[in-house]
């Protein structure tokens, strides 16, 4: 059979979605190359997407509905049809609605794919029911949020622009897991002898492409902005006309610096003084410094607080008013490109929700110790919360309640699946159509079907309108093809897209990608037109120094991406997960050695929440008094059944009720262990 490649796109939690080419012979996906003609990625995937191929063809998918017929957790199933599934699924749904009213159920879904119909078309049919609602925090709202506070609207630097940039701060980003095409950027800046310094609490993976690292303890990030503007401020390298004249309340805040000295800062940070103000002065001197912010340091209790603090100083040199100057790592495009609401349908529901779970909180939700009745049913799409959620202990117990009817739509057997009463075979990107939105490119894509799933597999449009169907929901919303809902989606204008000519909206409905205009990063999109360096909008209008939750224990626990799984969805494949090797606990080579450690040593870390077996690294690329978890892992895979999530308490974010998944202590000891490495 004849085989011929069509354009597609990365599904995948990543700043970028990535342009795919894929080789078929109209019903299989032969092979996955990336796209030369995409605007961003320009032919570059990482390893995971050269293996896409290989998942989609898996003998190990799901492709029939699966009933349990053994205890929870223990995979024991067997195949029903559809018709039977949905049969099921909606009596009981039904029956509990008239008994406990529609709030005893939920749903859960979250980054498992990006396209804005089969992500977000859950959410529609859950507000029709009048279910649970859901707050979607478990990632980097309180980035968002911190943001925000500062530049509302506004959109930040696009990672291309960085090219003008003279002088880099990779600050808390791991880019070589998480912003893969970067890296040709920053090696392109060195060899210009342009700097990039890089601030984190663990260094090794970034260490190559920096010329120099500086450690920081964890959640202390805010305090270094702090110094540095205190000494920007008092060696006359502040851009004091652009601050007066583009921003609200420097002169107050100015005032406060005078306390923010760098011993003050390196007493609370681990950073040398002068290290602090040699870091200050490079960054004033430079013309057009970049900050380039990561996602982890807004993981803490005062993860908002802290990218306020660093959006702040990135304003402190005027850099803004300049090409290649400000901040790059949150909002680039200053608007949406699609208009999801037409998927999500917050319209549907009549009236405020019962009740509503913060997804970082769903284990407490499923054992009642969130001081509500315990949720009667769960719905899972495109999430896997057994194994990316706080409090794993808690998640597992209230997953093995037998009274919990559970509902998975899967492509593998999860960690989650396991627990399932039903589960439902689920597609692949390329077996239905789809929109993208990057949110860390100013990029907007479209992806047309290209193969028929294989056995029973449904994309979740076609699982949602079968079972609003079953439930008697007669909205022409649910009578929609998935084609159709797409032609909607790509036909329809929103305020970042609204110059797309018909011909291009006609292009988009064929599958493509466009590049939209970089935001005027000197257009503040504020009330005032100014940014918020004082925001009298907020709780705390005046920005300041505030500390993390931290705990008892003497050693701060942070997780860091794994370039080969960046996140759950990618632990099916066995060379990646070989490649990644064992779950890893990397410690400073000095705190380790006054627990007599070394690295291959089997450690259990501990709190009191849980204890988890890993096996040690050290090296002095991580600050004293952390340890690091690397990568994800399925539970099945951990030495003792428990992964680093068992150790993350679900306490929110200061602003934005996100994951503080960095912000919790352990303990280590090493042990002997009989179990499997």
């Amino acid at each position: 059979m004849k085989s011929y490649t069509q354009s597609t796109i990365c599904p995948y939690d990543c700043p970028t979605s990535c342009g795919l080419l894929a080789t078929t012979d109209g019903t299989r996906i032969l092979s996955i190359e990336g796209d030369p003609s995409h605007p961003v990625s320009q032919g570059l995937i990482c390893g995971k997407m050269h293996h896409y191929a290989e998942e989609i063809n898996s003998g190990k998918r799901i492709l029939t509905p699966l009933k349990r017929i053994g205890k929870k957790g223990s995979a024991s199933f067997t195949p029903i049809t559809w018709e039977e599934a949905v049969a099921e699924i909606s009596a009981h749904w039904k029956s509990l609605i008239a008994s406990d009213g529609p709030s005893s159920v939920a749903y859960c879904y979250y980054a498992g794919v990006m396209g804005i119909i089969q992500r977000h078309c859950v959410q529609a049919f859950f507000n029709r029911m009048g279910a649970c609602d859901l707050k979607k925090t478990l990632c980097s709202t309180a980035k968002s949020e911190g943001y925000a506070s500062v530049a509302g609207t506004t959109g930040c630097l696009d990672p291309r622009e960085l090219k003008d940039s003279d002088f880099y701060l990779i600050w808390g980003s791991n880019v070589a897991a998480t912003r893969l095409h970067i890296l040709k950027d920053l090696a392109e800046a060195r060899k210009k002898g342009k700097k990039v310094i890089q601030i984190e609490v663990y260094g090794a993976p970034m260490a190559p492409y920096t010329d120099d690292t500086i450690l920081i303890r964890p959640g202390t990030d805010g305090a270094l902005a702090l110094a540095m503007m205190h000494v920007l401020v008092y060696e006359g390298l502040a851009d004091e006309e652009y601050l007066r004249e583009y921003t609200l309340g420097y002169e107050e805040f100015k005032q406060t610096l005078t306390e923010y000295t760098p011993a003050w800062a390196s007493a609370i940070t681990g950073i040398p003084e002068h290290t602090i103000i040699t870091l200050a002065r490079s960054y004033g001197q430079a013309k057009a410094p970049a900050i380039l912010l990561g996602s982890g340091n807004s993981r803490y209790g005062n993860g908002a607080m802290t990218v306020r603090l660093i959006v702040i100083l990135s304003l402190f040199t005027g850099a803004w008013n300049r090409p290649g100057g400000g901040l790059c790592g949150c909002n680039p495009s200053g608007g949406s490109r699609f208009n999801s609401s037409l998927v999500k349908r917050e319209d549907f529901r009549t009236r405020a929700p019962e009740r509503t779970i913060n997804i970082n909180q769903l284990a407490a939700a499923l054992t009642g110790e969130d001081d509500r009745p315990p949720i009667k049913s769960l719905y899972v799409a495109g999430g896997n919360p057994a194994n990316s959620i706080s409090d794993q202990k808690a998640m597992l117990e209230g997953l093995s309640r037998e009274d919990l009817y559970t509902v998975v739509h899967e492509r593998f057997l999860s960690d989650t699946a396991r627990y399932a009463d039903i589960i439902l075979p689920a597609t692949f990107s390329v077996e239905h159509p789809d929109c993208y939105e990057s949110y860390g490119y100013c990029t907007m894509s479209s992806a047309r079907k290209i193969v028929t799933p294989p056995g029973e597999a449904k994309s979740n449009w076609n699982t949602i309108t079968l079972l609003a169907k079953a439930m008697g929901y007669d909205d022409s919303y649910f009578q929609k093809t998935e084609e159709e809902i797409y032609a909607d989606l790509t036909g329809t204008p929103a305020p970042r897209s609204a110059h797309l000519t018909a011909d291009d909206r006609e292009q988009l409905l064929n599958g493509t990608t466009f590049s939209i205009p970089y935001a005027d990063h000197a257009d503040c999109q504020t009330t005032e037109k100014k940014f918020y360096i004082v925001n009298p909008y907020i709780e705390h209008p005046m920005p300041h120094y505030t500390e993390c939750y931290g705990g008892a224990e003497s050693l701060h626990l942070v997780s860091v991406p794994s370039r080969y799984t960046l996140n759950s969805i990618h632990q099916n494949h066995e060379k990646l997960a070989n490649d990644r090797g064992p779950m890893l606990l990397v410690m400073n080579t000095e705190d380790a050695n006054r627990r007599g450690i070394k690295t291959g040593d089997h450690v259990l870390c501990y709190n009191e929440l849980a204890e988890v077996a890993f096996i040690a690294e050290t090296t002095d690329m991580i600050v004293r008094g952390a340890v690091a978890a690397i990568g994800v892992y399925k539970s099945s895979q951990s030495l003792n059944g428990l992964t680093c999530n068992a150790l993350h308490h679900d306490r929110l974010t200061d602003m934005g009720e996100a994951t503080t998944m960095n912000d919790n202590t352990v303990e280590v000891k090493k042990i002997i262990c009989e179990c499997p490495a």
